[in-house]
């Protein structure tokens, strides 16, 4: 590492960290977790460091394929020509990319260029505001992601140079015609990841120099699936830090001519691809303050005998709440074809000690230690955008904290899958549709915790998904309908 690495980034510091740059990447999150950004002169960025840049609002105007909504929304419209907004990069985000050169880049937030307020739809913004909800009482909020994800590979070309793209082999193909990395379903297999240890070692490696480390890496029962579990870190960071590994993951691929496949549920029959997201609460000193000191004997459910009264109420909040944050945690039309039954994948309002088919897995002890007490949340499919799910996660929790919640619900009994009690909370919902109706219904708990313009903005964004997804006519439509109606 250099000595210009080394140090601490701040304004005074810029120009001796890049001094042997001529350039840099700079990029935010939009409201589908993809990064929108672009590359700009170390001048330029050196000169809009402190300040920011005028950057097009339109990224809050259409949708992951750049068709702007059918129904036009507050922050960018015709009305308001599609203005800029101020985005001022983070320089706690710098890092280096290390399969374009170590060109540095840094993450920016979009703030409205009249009030200087964090738009309400910009990821980070909303992740922040609901974080210093904790902040303000001393708390911090730590977090850790799980990713599965499907890889497809083109077939070869002549040329070994020469790997054709996704988009160009899906114009002339069908989409399940797509063959996957490797067949058969080999989950944490230490000889399958041999046929292709290129790729596979240099995303662990790469993800380390990216500052978005991997802490296990390994094969995920399906074909050509792998798992990531991203290390534990300070909330925010763990944010910033899921989001770019994805963008590590597909940036690697396309230089051996594999698609990473984030969608929820690639394939029918086959188990979908999960985003498990880990949380816990701790003090200004890093005390996990989930944890009980000593154990309850008087707790009303064994499972909470050790989480703490900070902890209950974070729990029943989040059991409160989930119903109607669900747009959050499964954001596409796909995710719900995920979140069925009989296929290990939370479908109600559900929670339990060490209980892996809950929604909310509590991890506490006597199965784990004191210190690593937390909460897994195990609805969020890979699709979903990070910044997001964790805002969701503190925001439902806080609401419960607040207002002192008591746990309404039982905990998933030991061998009892979800779906089969009759204590089980509520089914969680079908389809984006009735989803986002939950969530942006008149007095709903979504807008209580994040306000009606995010509610309203975002859930004008899941609306356009559900035309799109209305008037698409399918194959499954064509092979069935095509010669017998």
């Amino acid at each position: 590492m250099s000595s210009s690495q080394e140090l601490e980034v701040t304004l005074e510091t810029l120009p001796q960290i890049l001094q042997n740059d001529t350039k840099v990447k700079v990029a935010g999150v939009d409201a589908d977790g993809v990064l929108r950004g672009k590359l700009m002169s170390k001048s330029k960025f050196l000169s809009i460091a402190k300040s920011g840049f005028g950057f097009c609002s339109v990224v809050f105007g259409w949708d992951m394929h750049d068709m702007t909504y059918f129904q036009e929304l507050k922050i960018s419209n015709k009305e308001n020509g599609y203005r800029d907004l101020i985005a001022i990069p983070d320089l706690s985000t710098y890092r280096r990319i290390p399969w374009e050169g170590d060109i540095p880049f840094f993450l920016v937030s979009f703030y409205d260029p009249d009030t200087q307020e964090p738009v309400c739809a910009c990821p980070r913004g909303l992740l922040k505001t609901q974080l210093d909800k904790f902040k303000a009482h001393g708390y911090d909020a730590m977090a850790g992601a799980e990713y599965e994800f499907y890889q497809f590979k083109t077939p070869s070309t002549d040329s070994s140079d020469a790997k054709p793209s996704t988009a160009a082999y899906l114009r002339d193909n069908p989409p399940h015609t797509l063959p996957a990395l490797t067949e058969g379903m080999f989950g944490y297999s230490i000889t399958r990841p041999v046929h292709n240890k290129d790729y596979f070692y240099e995303i662990f490696d790469s993800c380390a120099k990216f500052k978005c480390d991997i802490e296990g890496w390994h094969t995920e029962s399906g074909p050509g699936v792998f798992e990531a579990a991203l290390e534990f870190g300070q909330i925010s960071d763990m944010a910033d830090r899921a989001g770019l590994f994805k963008y590590a993951v597909k940036s690697i691929g396309t230089k051996y001519g594999i698609t990473p496949c984030f969608m929820a549920k690639p394939k029918q029959g086959l188990p979908g691809n999960s985003g498990h997201t880990h949380f816990s609460v701790v003090d200004k000193d890093g005390k996990n303050l989930l944890a009980r000191e000593t154990k309850d004997e008087n707790a009303p459910w064994p499972d909470v005998a050790h989480l703490s009264d900070l902890g209950r109420h974070f729990l029943a909040g989040l059991i409160d709440g989930l119903p109607y944050i669900m747009p959050l945690l499964a954001p596409t039309i796909n995710s719900y074809k995920r979140l069925v039954e009989n296929f290990w994948a939370p479908v109600t309002v559900s929670w339990g000690l060490e209980h892996r088919a809950a929604s909310i897995r509590l991890i506490a002890p006597p199965t784990s230690k004191p210190g690593a007490t937390r909460f897994e949340i195990r609805v969020p499919g890979a699709d979903t955008n990070p910044h997001y799910v964790m805002a969701a996660i503190l925001g439902l929790g806080w609401r419960g904290v607040e207002k002192k919640m008591e746990i309404k619900l039982p905990p998933l009994g030991k061998g009892e899958d979800v779906g089969s009690g009759a204590d089980q909370g509520e089914r969680l919902a079908k389809n984006l549709k009735d989803a986002v109706d939950k969530f942006m219904e008149k007095g709903s708990i979504a807008r209580e915790v994040f306000g009606d313009d995010f509610v309203e903005h975002f859930g004008g964004t899941r609306r356009h998904e559900i035309r799109l997804w209305d008037e698409a006519v399918t194959d499954w439509e064509m092979k069935r309908y095509i010669e017998t109606v």
